[in-house]
C-alpha cells in the first residue's frame, strides 16, 4: 500500500523511494533509484532522475526537471520551469555515460521560476535566487542572488523577508531572527 499520492498520469518506476504523504501529479516522471522525502509535492509534468535526492517537504512547481546528481535537501521551494544541469559540456556525439557534475541546493532554498542552476554549484542554506537568474558559482547561506549572471544582491531571512544591515548586525523586521554578516558570511544569532 502506497502512502504518498500519485495522479493516475503520473510515472514513478518500481525501485523509485517516495516518502509518506508526498503528492506527485498530472504527467511527472520519477525514475527507479530515485529518492523523494516526505510531505513533498511534484508539480505537472516534472521529471525526478534516478540518482537526484529530493528531502522533505520540498516543492517543486510545474515543468521541473532535477537530474542525476542533484541533491536538493528539506524545505526546498523550486519555482515553475527552473532548470537544472548536470553536464558541463554536454556534446550529443560523445555522451559521458553516467559521468556527471553534482548540485547541491542546501536546506530551505528559495529558486525563482525560469532560473537556470548550472551543475557543480552548492546553493547555501536559505539562499534565495530570483526569478530567471542564471547562477554559475556558489551561493553563500542566506544569500540573495539575481541576474545574468547571478551576482549577490543582499542577503534573506530564513523566513523570506530581506533583510537590512546596519554595519555587521540585521534583525528581521517580520519574524525577528537576528543575523550577523561578517564578509559574504551570514549567521544566524
Amino acid at each position: 500500500m502506497t502512502k504518498y499520492y500519485r495522479h493516475n498520469t503520473a510515472v514513478v518506476e518500481r525501485g523509485a523511494v517516495v516518502g509518506e504523504g508526498t503528492k506527485i501529479w498530472h504527467f511527472s516522471h520519477i525514475m527507479k533509484g530515485a529518492h523523494i522525502g516526505k510531505n513533498c509535492i511534484i508539480g505537472q509534468n516534472c521529471f525526478v532522475g534516478s540518482r537526484a535526492k529530493l528531502g522533505n517537504f520540498v516543492k517543486l512547481q510545474n515543468n521541473v526537471s532535477v537530474w542525476d546528481l542533484v541533491t536538493l535537501e528539506d524545505y526546498v521551494f523550486v519555482g515553475p520551469s527552473a532548470v537544472f544541469t548536470n553536464d558541463v559540456n554536454p556534446r550529443a556525439k560523445y555522451p559521458k555515460g553516467g559521468k556527471w557534475v553534482p548540485t547541491i541546493v542546501k536546506e530551505g532554498v528559495s529558486i525563482g521560476a525560469n532560473a537556470t542552476i548550472l551543475c557543480g554549484i552548492t546553493i547555501g542554506k536559505n539562499g534565495f535566487i530570483g526569478a530567471g537568474s542564471v547562477v554559475t558559482r556558489n551561493v553563500p547561506d542566506y544569500g540573495l542572488f539575481v541576474g545574468i549572471p547571478a551576482r549577490l544582491a543582499g542577503w534573506m531571512c530564513e523566513c523570506g523577508e530581506r533583510l537590512n544591515f546596519i554595519e555587521e548586525e540585521s534583525k528581521c523586521s517580520k519574524c525577528g531572527k537576528r543575523y550577523l554578516k561578517k564578509g559574504t558570511e551570514v549567521r544566524l544569532v
